[in-house]
């Protein structure tokens, strides 16, 4: 069987991951911080679909705990989907520096190492994906977060590392959702604000993502209207995409 290993496999998107690469005959490696809920996945998933499941537990803010998910990615797997990623609240100037640190390790540290442990051997085999999930907000101008200078690096990196990759037989994505049903807002202490059809559900996403990943694309971004956002992004001129984003306060970016 095919391995996957999934960051922030206990909730949200990585959640929904878990589930369908399981559902898919994947083997799962599932890493986050929290052990409970990574060992009921774990069990659920080897009870209902039959596949070996492994919890690796880490905070991926800390480069120690991180090493393990390395020494594992370099041993060899054919999937890695690089999930794990927040927001912190509130305006730059007053987040605490360790604060902000802590959320660049995990959005931009994490996902650099340990796309770097897994890549090498993917291109010696010849074989194997890379998906970092990144964010529609990498495209647009963020108030009062890092989070979005974040995702735009993520895909950045993606668009670049597909390009040597796919000459060695290994494909590397950037999945850029929008608004997702998930933990992700309730976690900084903000609702989910906007009409309906702004939110998709996770596995809607997830299903996408894998969709384009098959079809050898290199950027993800599921649902109408974050396509339109994105194509917008690049027509309007960036003052006037600056502009309109200085009218929305989110955290989120």
């Amino acid at each position: 069987m095919p391995t996957a290993l999934i960051t922030g496999a206990s909730s949200g998107i990585g959640l929904a991951f878990a589930g369908r690469l399981a559902a898919d005959g994947y083997d799962v490696v599932l890493v986050a911080r929290d052990r409970e809920r990574l060992e009921a996945l774990a069990a659920t998933l080897r009870a209902e679909r039959g596949v070996t499941a492994d919890v690796l537990v880490a905070d991926l803010s800390d480069r120690e705990q991180r090493r393990p998910v390395e020494q594992r990615l370099e041993q060899g797997v054919d999937l890695l989907v690089n999930n794990a990623g927040y927001a912190t609240p509130g305006d730059f100037t007053e987040t605490p520096p360790e604060v902000l640190a802590a959320n660049l390790e995990v959005n931009v540290g994490a996902v650099l190492a340990l796309t770097r442990a897994a890549l090498p051997g993917m291109q010696q085999r010849r074989s194997g994906a890379i998906v970092n999930v990144s964010s529609v907000a990498g495209f647009l101008p963020g108030r009062g977060s890092v989070y979005g200078a974040g995702k735009a690096y993520v895909t950045t990196l993606s668009e670049s590392l597909a390009v040597s990759a796919a000459a060695h037989g290994v494909r590397v994505m950037a999945l850029c959702p929008g608004y997702t049903k998930t933990e992700f807002h309730q976690r900084i202490g903000q609702q989910r604000s906007g009409p309906a059809f702004l939110w998709m559900d996770a596995e809607r996403v997830v299903a996408d993502a894998l969709a384009d990943l098959e079809r050898g694309r290199v950027l993800s971004i599921p649902g109408a209207v974050y396509k339109g956002v994105y194509a917008i992004t690049r027509i309007v001129p960036p003052s006037l995409v600056r502009r309109l984003a200085a009218r929305s306060a989110s955290g989120r970016g």
